[in-house]
């Protein structure tokens, strides 16, 4: 109590030591703002007006020397005089004048006309610079004719606005006579173009700029809805006050708003006023706001400085002494976890440290005397914990081991079905071909046998991705993936597959879009064509559409597939990712698969950095949008650009298929007849028949003998496996190419292949292509046998296929304007896709590109180019036919 006390004692003495001056401080600041916020006010509204003044002024006194001179002019003069000269004289005098009417408008653009008036106000010449006509009658012509004075101005308004006019009177000049006699009127009319634009200046906003005549009359307003009204007498009258005054005065102009307004008001020549008037609660509204917020500052710190001084007295004092009080408390009690805080350095941190310093000594001996009694306890509690950890691993243990079963039922369930069906057709045609070997079917019975195999890799394929995603041990290559060979490898394949089925495939590149991004090809195609294929399969009516793009942000290529299949439903959803998992049995039955694809598409987008999602309505179709990051790492790419989009041949596969033999001396190490058979047979397609070593110890002997010019080497044989007869063989100096047929093309069996000794791997089952690929990579072709592509394209056969595709063209464009014209744009565009795809066969491609464009325009809804693609095609068709189909088929280079 004597510590609040003391607070409060010392919150008394500081406290009005603070607000008096604070008070003091806030009156004077608030005077000295709102005196000071007037004067400037007043003092830059005056200076404007009389700116605004003067400039009037000038441009008033401009004109009227004008008009004084033009007056004086010889010409005029002459012109006057030629009352009693002929016409001809007088007409010359005219258009004399006519040019010096023209020249003063000429070097002055405001001029609009001068008018020369006799004495009772006929118009003897008239010039206008918009031609217009000269008026009948001006409205100040009577006033004029009654006037004294010689020179005169008017401003008279008007629907087109406010306009300004200049007259001066003319007198003869006659010596004899006591008085000048009069001759007439110069008036000349001028755009009051620097009053208007005066008008609309201002100092502050919501500043109202008026020009007011004699009697009340608004001739130019900085609100143009006000030109025309009438001022009252008795605020003409005010206003005149104003201006005599000469300073900002306070006033209602009721004929306007009845808004109290400073006004500011200057009398101009001719009995005219300017007046610029702002609102009073808006010119002192600053002056306000800093007042307000003085005294806002005044009564916070009034308030606060009190609070807080008796908050800084508390914290410093009061609450110490409280903590060190409840802490004696606390340790009386037996708490001896009690700490208080030491984050001061000064006499009230030493104090706590002290302290705390006791309660550590007195804790630490209680430790050790509570030690000894709760010794066996400890004990018991440690040895029960360990017994309930462990019955909790042994019961996830049987979770798990349960889980593990149900799946490998299902796994074996599955397998065992999706495996026995294509090796139940292999065994069945296998029996009728050794039985029936001529029969009619046997082709047929092959392509089945073949099919069932193929089928039968990819499940085992499909397998093994999975068990090794599985396991942790799929290991990806990252190499640079260029986009637009990527793509095309996907629509070669996929294309045919919707053509089969009379369904619409289509691509869509987004722009920009990088032209490579750094991943594993093999497993990003395995993901693309897994989805593809599903969405060509499970899809009837309507087409597949692929869209690329890319996401900056991000780095990631988005690849989208959509079709108009069966779609899928929530619960569907919700499974598709999951192993061996389709819609339902229903779906099995009528479509196949394991339900592996989708399951392995996902793991392996994600380790390309990605993921696979999904969405879908049940009837109407899917969007699977595979995601993969580019893996740019700073390193350089360009920007794909739209000429690169069009499909390029894949000039390997024509080059495999152009070459019929090869000069090269081959061996082939196999311990496998039937193994040794086929690739006798594979290679005898290429003209070459190798030699068989049955074991690597034989290759070894054979190859030191004789000089082959490759090597294919199996992996897996007797006496002497493929690596270590490799490696004997690079020992002993044999450097020609050696290729590994292998089963086994995990990633670090394909590395021991390499560093063994191997250029490449084959893997089993062999695909023709790719050993094509690498006997072309790794032989030279046979001179005098070989057929290459040129000299394929220079048969006879060849041409005539050529001749007769383009014997067809004229029925195709009758064809083509017969659907156009009778609107059939699905025709039209199944035609079109035909069109290109021949037409890139045969090498014809202006006629392909265009063909494409038509195809890719009857694909929207609402295209307006349609007529314009159909005339491309058509014009590279005709000239086509028009010019002389080249014997060497130069067209297809």
């Amino acid at each position: 109590m004597k510590t609040s006390k003391l607070s409060i004692r010392l919150l008394w003495y500081i406290t009005p030591l603070v607000i008096l001056p604070l008070l003091f401080l806030g009156g004077f600041t608030l005077t000295n703002v709102t005196s000071s916020t007037q004067k400037q006010a007043k003092l830059i509204v005056s200076r404007f007006v009389e700116q605004q003044q003067q400039k009037m002024f000038n441009y008033i006194e401009i004109y009227q020397s004008t008009t004084k001179l033009l007056s004086t002019s010889p010409v005029l003069s002459d012109f006057l005089n030629s009352a009693n000269l002929e016409r001809m004289e007088k007409t010359k005098r005219l258009g004399a004048l006519m040019d010096v009417f023209a020249s003063y408008s000429e070097a002055y653009p405001d001029i609009i006309s001068i008018n020369l008036l006799s004495p009772n106000g006929r118009s003897s010449a008239f010039y206008s610079s918009n031609l217009g006509e000269a008026p009948n009658l001006y409205p100040f012509a009577k006033q004029i004719m009654q006037s004294n004075l010689r020179q005169h101005q008017f401003m008279v308004a008007s629907s087109a606005g406010t306009q300004l006019y200049f007259v001066q009177q003319i007198y003869s000049v006659d010596y004899e006579l006591k008085q000048p006699r009069q001759q007439g009127y110069i008036v000349v009319q001028v755009s009051p173009s620097l009053l208007s634009t005066s008008i609309l200046e201002a100092p502050y906003d919501n500043t109202l700029n008026l020009l007011v005549s004699i009697d009340g009359e608004v001739l130019f307003s900085s609100d143009t809805n006000l030109i025309g009204h009438y001022l009252s007498a008795s605020e003409v009258e005010e206003i005149g006050y104003i201006a005599d005054l000469g300073q900002l005065d306070s006033t209602v102009i009721h004929s306007i708003d009845n808004v109290e307004r400073m006004t500011y008001s200057a009398q101009l020549s001719g009995g005219y006023f300017y007046i610029s008037t702002i609102p009073k609660s808006l010119l002192y509204r600053s002056g306000k706001t800093i007042s307000l917020i003085t005294a806002l500052i005044v009564i916070l710190s009034v308030v606060t400085l009190p609070i807080l001084i008796f908050i800084v007295v508390r914290n410093l004092l009061l609450n110490p002494i409280e903590l060190l009080g409840e802490a004696s408390h606390r340790v009386g009690d037996g708490d001896l976890m009690v700490a208080l805080p030491e984050h001061s350095s000064d006499e009230v941190g030493i104090l706590f440290r002290d302290f705390n310093h006791m309660i550590g000594q007195i804790r630490t001996f209680q430790r050790e005397l509570e030690d000894y009694k709760e010794h066996l306890e400890e004990k018991v509690e440690d040895r029960t914990k360990e017994l309930e950890e462990t019955n909790s691993k042994l019961e996830v243990a049987i979770v798990e081991a349960e889980q593990a079963n149900q799946l490998k039922s299902r796994f074996l369930a599955n397998m065992s079905h999706e495996i026995r069906t294509p090796l139940t057709a292999i065994m069945g045609f296998t029996e009728q071909l050794i039985q029936h070997p001529n029969s009619p079917t046997s082709k047929q019975h092959l392509d089945t046998i073949l099919r069932n195999s193929k089928h039968l890799l990819e499940l085992i394929n499909n397998i093994l991705d999975l068990s090794k995603i599985e396991a942790e041990k799929l290991d990806v290559e990252e190499s640079e993936v260029l986009v637009m060979p990527l793509i095309n490898d996907i629509e070669s394949i996929i294309e045919p597959m919707t053509n089969e089925k009379l369904l619409n495939f289509s691509t869509e590149f987004i722009l920009p879009l990088p032209d490579k991004l750094y991943t594993d090809i093999t497993r990003l195609k395995q993901i693309l064509l897994n989805i593809a294929t599903n969405a060509v399969k499970f899809t009837e009516y309507g087409g597949v559409h692929l869209k690329v793009e890319f996401k900056p942000e991000s780095e990631k290529f988005i690849f989208s597939i959509k079709d108009t299949g069966i779609g899928m439903s929530q619960n569907e959803l919700e499974r598709a990712f999951k192993p061996f998992e389709q819609a339902d049995t229903t779906t099995t039955r009528r479509f196949g698969g394991t339900g592996l694809g989708l399951c392995i598409s996902k793991n392996l987008a994600q380790l390309l950095g990605g993921d696979v999602h999904v969405q879908s309505q049940q009837g109407t179709g899917s969007l699977f949008s595979v995601e993969v990051s580019g893996n740019f790492k700073e390193r350089s790419y360009s920007w794909l650009n739209a000429l690169e989009r069009r499909r390029q041949p894949d000039n390997s596969k024509i080059h495999i298929a152009a070459v019929k033999e090869l000069d090269a001396k081959v061996l082939v190490a196999e311990d496998n007849p039937d193994n040794q058979e086929l690739i006798t047979l594979l290679l005898s397609n290429w003209g070459i028949v190798p030699d068989i070593a049955n074991n690597g110890a034989e290759a070894v002997e054979m190859a030191l003998v004789e000089d082959y010019q490759l090597i294919l080497m199996d992996m897996q044989m007797p006496v002497m496996g493929g690596e270590e007869a490799t490696q004997m063989l690079r020992h002993a100096a044999y450097d020609g190419p050696i290729i590994a047929l292998t089963a086994n093309v995990m990633k670090h069996d394909i590395d021991n292949h390499i560093k063994a000794g191997c250029d490449a791997t084959l893997g089993k089952p062999i695909d023709k292509e790719l050993l094509g690929k690498l006997l072309l990579e790794y032989l030279e072709l046979k001179n005098g046998k070989s057929s290459s592509w040129d000299a394929l394209l220079q048969t006879e056969k060849f041409l005539q296929i050529s001749r007769n595709y383009v014997e067809k063209l004229p029925s195709q464009l009758v064809e083509l304007q017969k659907l156009y014209d009778k609107q059939e744009w699905e025709s039209l565009r199944a035609l079109a896709h035909s069109i290109k795809g021949s037409a890139g066969c045969f090498g014809f491609m202006n006629i392909h590109e265009a063909a494409g464009e038509l195809e890719t325009s009857l694909q929207k809804t609402q295209n307006s180019n349609r007529h314009y693609y159909l005339l491309k095609l058509t014009e590279a068709m005709r000239y086509t036919l028009s010019i002389d189909q080249p014997t060497d088929n130069s067209h297809l280079g």
